[in-house]
């Protein structure tokens, strides 16, 4: 939860941001600072064996500060010179760009269970015996892979004090466990991996292992699919990595009070199939994105983009609010060396109707798209995507059939997600942040070549 209480952070810590803000406040109109202390313990195993295991402890200040009608920013990770920081913050406001927003003052937050300590107090030795349990266990199934593991965790807080009355913050925990598998045979190179992430310590290793040998199973056998036209699955990990950055970027308030984003001047029409609705939900208690406010201060709550495919809302900080003439929805993120910029916090896409299963069944002639890679070629704010299937399998008459190999995928975000033929009935949280169902696009290009 966020609260005026900061006794989360280290002591000294916490004086120093008090000094800074106090220090600036009798020079700048307006000031903020904005600190982070953060433990994050990695362990990483690399083809069967045990690479790395360490623990790293970081703390940070940044400060705002606003004169007239200019801003400036600093930052330090050395925490022994509060008036430097302040003067190099105000040096650079002198050549600042100009700004029209406040800061926003005390707030009532909400309350939020983000911090668990079976995740804070996971051990290294016991990530260490988990991804080793994972490893043996895909090494069971078969015996011919070179497995890859990352575990680890991370304990963050996050503080943000100004001159206008706001002293809150709060600490969060957050916990990740990725598993990959190589199979190497002559020329043919596999590679799956799978991951899961949450705020608390419910990962299941077992999960991993069985998904990871499952796809590689299916993999066994490559084909090559037809160059032409046709139905496509993504897969939830799919969507994720390939949709995400042009969805992101056509509701970012920035690039709509541009005029950039092909979604400005459509607010209230109709741009996505029907059964599609996306809710940005900083309060999923699932979702590693959430917090009680955003990184300006202003309290988080959620916001929906897409409502039944009409657009319904842009996303956007103080300084691209202002500057678009409406409120602020609480989408300030930064990190300390940057002025706060529009971004998400856990993205939510709306279920549908259709198992997996079924979605595969249903299919004549498709590809299933589970993991992409290498440069995406096309205009990405458009929407635009072209690239190589890193795993994808070709189904015939609801059937698997096998691998591809040297095969692209190419179609158009917002046109395929104006043209779905089925949606997943179960949605899937990946990378922690996105919970999004598999989609079956009507019709996207795919283009093979080589042997199988």
């Amino acid at each position: 939860m966020a609260t005026d209480d900061l006794g989360f952070l280290d002591r000294d810590f916490r004086a120093y941001l008090e000094q800074v803000l106090d220090l600036a406040s009798r020079r700048a109109d307006q000031a903020e600072v904005f600190g982070v202390q953060s433990i994050h313990t990695p362990v990483t195993f690399e083809a069967n064996r045990l690479k790395l295991v360490e623990t790293k402890e970081t703390r940070g200040a940044s400060l705002r500060v606003i004169v007239g009608g200019k801003v400036g920013l600093a930052s330090a990770t050395r925490l022994d010179a509060p008036q430097d920081l302040v003067e190099e913050a105000l040096a650079v406001a002198r050549l600042g760009g100009p700004v029209a927003y406040e800061l926003p003052g005390a707030a009532a937050f909400p309350s939020l269970p983000l911090y668990h300590e079976d995740a804070a107090s996971w051990e290294p030795a016991a990530m260490v015996e988990a991804g080793r349990g994972m490893i043996a266990a895909l090494l069971e199934e078969n015996g011919e892979l070179l497995c890859d593991a990352h575990l680890g965790k991370s304990v963050e807080g996050i503080a943000l004090l100004n001159s206008r009355g706001l002293a809150a913050g709060y600490q969060k925990t957050s916990v990740g466990a990725s598993l990959g598998a190589n199979w190497i045979r002559g020329t043919d190179i596999l590679n799956v991996w799978e991951e899961e992430a949450s705020l608390r310590l419910d990962l299941d290793f077992g999960n991993l292992v069985r998904t990871v040998a499952e796809k590689v199973r299916l993999a066994e056998r490559t084909v090559v699919p037809p160059t032409a036209q046709m139905p496509v699955i993504f897969t939830p990990k799919a969507v994720a990595s390939t949709l995400l950055e042009s969805l992101e970027m056509a509701f970012n308030g920035k690039l709509v009070w541009e005029g950039a984003s092909p979604l400005a001047g459509r607010l209230g029409e109709q741009a996505f199939d029907p059964r599609l609705s996306l809710v940005d939900d900083p309060l999923a208690e699932e979702g590693v994105g959430s917090s009680p406010m955003d990184d300006e201060g202003v309290p988080a709550r959620p916001l929906t983009l897409v409502e039944r495919g009409v657009v319904r809302a842009f996303y956007y900080d103080l300084h691209t609010a202002a500057l678009a003439g409406v409120p602020p929805t609480g989408h300030g993120r930064r990190g300390l060396g940057a002025l706060p910029a529009p971004g998400l916090s856990n993205l939510v896409f709306s279920a549908g109707e259709t198992p997996f299963a079924e979605m595969v069944r249903n299919l004549k002639q498709g590809l299933v798209v589970d993991q992409t890679m290498g440069a995406w070629a096309g205009n990405t704010l458009a929407g635009e995507f072209s690239g190589n299937v890193h795993l994808g399998y070709l189904v015939e008459n609801g059937e698997w059939v096998g691998r591809v190999k040297d095969t692209m995928v190419a179609g158009n975000v917002f046109q395929a997600l104006a043209d779905i033929l089925y949606i997943g009935d179960q949605a899937e949280w990946v990378q922690g942040s996105v919970r999004v169902p598999p989609f079956c696009f009507r019709s996207l290009g795919v283009a093979s070549k080589g042997r199988a």
